[in-house]
């Protein structure tokens, strides 16, 4: 159903989750900044500001609707953290913010492997595809369930080397390798994934720009719900 055939109150969800999402995009990027700013500074003030803006990030999408006690909650956080940003304890926390990140997204990719559940990436190829998981081709639906173990092995081993880092590295360090480093190793697993898939299945795929708009045409809402059990 074309935008200007659905219902007003779908069309306004759709908005809505589209400015969630460029939010949550501008709050990522924000921390990047905050975090590395405050390990190359070695300011607790600027790490604080970090794990502030994480807090607004997990709890963005109650604080928009709006909650009462998203903001209660926020705003005890931000009391905390002005505590916190005149102390060493500060560190810790953010030092541990790659490695739960990543963990996390990476339990999203494992928690669809299960006996019975469709896998991640299996979701993804069907809904790019318009068709039900099981009316793949079975050679397409072997490679998505591969490269949803990948992802996820792939993620659970940088969640691994970012606390080895957070343990043994500087903060300048951390820094570069975690916040940084992180989204270089994911974005090269992305193009190599993209480079292999055009090989072993031609003709899917124009290029890598036209598969990634239409992985965004997807709509935030699949993407909010993809990785559900």
């Amino acid at each position: 159903m074309s935008s200007s055939t659905r219902p007003p109150e779908a069309a306004g969800e759709d908005a809505g989750e589209r400015r969630l999402w460029r939010l949550r995009i501008g709050l990522v990027a924000a921390y990047l900044l905050l975090a590395h700013l405050a390990s190359a500074g070695d300011d607790p003030r600027w790490a604080a500001l970090a794990l502030f803006d994480i807090a607004l990030l997990v709890l963005l999408r109650p604080l928009l609707q709006p909650r009462a006690l998203a903001w209660l909650l926020l705003a005890a956080l931000g009391a905390a953290l002005w505590w916190l940003a005149g102390t060493a304890h500060v560190w810790p926390l953010l030092l541990a913010v790659p490695v739960a990140f990543v963990a996390f997204v990476g339990f999203g990719f494992a928690r669809t492997l299960r006996a019975g559940s469709v896998p991640l990436v299996t979701r993804i190829v069907a809904a790019l595809d318009g068709v039900p998981a099981d009316a793949l081709e079975p050679g397409v639906r072997d490679y998505a369930r591969r490269v949803t173990l990948a992802w996820a092995v792939l993620l659970f081993a940088l969640a691994l080397f970012d606390l080895a880092m957070a343990l043994l590295a500087s903060r300048v360090q951390w820094s570069w390798l975690a916040n940084i480093g992180d989204y270089v190793v994911i974005g090269g697993f992305m193009l190599a994934e993209f480079a292999w898939r055009k090989h072993r299945f031609p003709g899917r795929h124009r290029s890598f720009l036209d598969f990634l708009r239409r992985m965004a045409a997807l709509g935030p809402g699949f993407w909010r719900t993809v990785a559900a059990p």
